[in-house]
């Protein structure tokens, strides 16, 4: 539901495309020192002086990312911005500023989009990113939202994919599957919104788990955190398509296996007994859900003891060699191949 039909509702074709740029980012505030020009030029001028630059893209289309339905665009504008900023910290950097792109239906006044921005605009604030530039433009199809989000990192820090070694662990953190149990319940509710539209959904006993869905944060702490505790991993990932996917990724990059423990995956108590609830099994909803935004990492034995107890990270198995293969080890030490079942947005879901 995008609007009240009881609201003002503006059109955005009164106030043309740079009227509209100029009144949803008249508010944005600039903050960092790398930032010389923002929005309100013909490109953004940053001068990042000494530092490597980290530059990652998303896009986010209505009926394929997100479903209006249940997503506020408050929410819808947050969750773009931290999407894109949790790729900047898989690499070890930190986020500096961001560009907003959307493409919208004449379905959408003004006050929609203004909903949207504000959204932007708290993750901005939240997160100490600038909010530089972006287009505009119209939409057949529903709403498009495209973000590309800049970084910096020193030469030394920057983490890639590639530089896991046999016998380094397995890191996580966080806890899985939430973001994914948070859409069931989710798109439950739809249709029972849509056989009796008067009935009004209690999700007060899935509160963790539909934030994670619809209000999900970046793990910028965690950078700091790494910095601070002065380790540096070996590899990073983000995890946005299923542990089973990014474990995958990282040992193709790196040209390595893995063994991943099931019993040391984390999980919210309230992710298994959705999952009960749902009769899921809860494994299989961490290793291929996806959308959990956490950080995957594989760090040195030597940093063990820096790490160890530490509540935001998670030992869940080590690398091997690669003609080991990467397998799940399960509660009855049964090994099973790991799979990339994860979601796919070029397949029809």
């Amino acid at each position: 539901m995008i609007e009240d039909k009881n609201q003002t509702r503006t059109s955005i074709s009164e106030l043309g495309e740079f009227g509209l740029i100029e009144h949803l980012t008249e508010h944005f505030e600039i903050n960092q020192k790398s930032t010389i020009k923002g929005i309100g030029d013909d490109a953004a001028v940053l001068e990042f002086k000494s530092k490597q630059i980290v530059v990652t893209t998303d896009l986010m289309v209505e009926h394929v990312h997100f479903d209006l339905s249940y997503m506020p665009l408050k929410h819808l504008g947050y969750k773009a911005i931290m999407v894109n900023l949790s790729d900047v910290y898989a690499m070890n950097a930190n986020a500096t500023q961001v560009t907003v792109s959307i493409a919208i239906s004449n379905r959408f006044p003004l006050e929609a989009l203004e909903k949207l921005y504000a959204g932007i605009e708290t993750a901005a604030k939240a997160y100490d990113v600038d909010v530089i530039g972006g287009d505009t433009t119209s939409s057949t199809t529903g709403l498009i939202i495209s973000i590309t989000a800049i970084g910096e990192v020193n030469k030394n820090d920057v983490v890639y994919r590639s530089g896991a070694k046999p016998n380094d662990l397995l890191v996580v953190t966080g806890d899985l599957g939430g973001a994914y149990m948070g859409l069931q319940i989710l798109e439950r509710e739809k249709e029972v919104f849509k056989v009796n539209p008067n009935n009004q959904p209690d999700l007060d006993p899935y509160a963790y788990i539909v934030e994670r869905q619809l209000k999900p944060e970046a793990r910028k702490d965690i950078v700091k955190l790494l910095k601070d505790l002065k380790v540096k991993p070996t590899s990073m990932i983000d995890v946005s398509d299923g542990l089973s996917s990014e474990i995958i990724h990282l040992c193709k990059q790196s040209n390595v296996g893995a063994a991943l423990y099931e019993n040391k995956i984390p999980l919210d108590p309230q992710v298994i007994s959705t999952c009960e609830e749902f009769n899921i099994d809860s494994t299989t909803i961490a290793l291929n859900g996806g959308e959990d935004y956490e950080l995957l990492m594989t760090i040195s034995q030597d940093d063990f003891l820096k790490i160890k107890g530490n509540p935001n990270l998670t030992v869940i198995g080590y690398m091997t060699e690669k003609e080991n293969g990467m397998h799940l080890i399960t509660r009855g030490e049964t090994l099973i191949p790991l799979i990339a079942k994860g979601w796919n947005p070029l397949k029809d879901q």
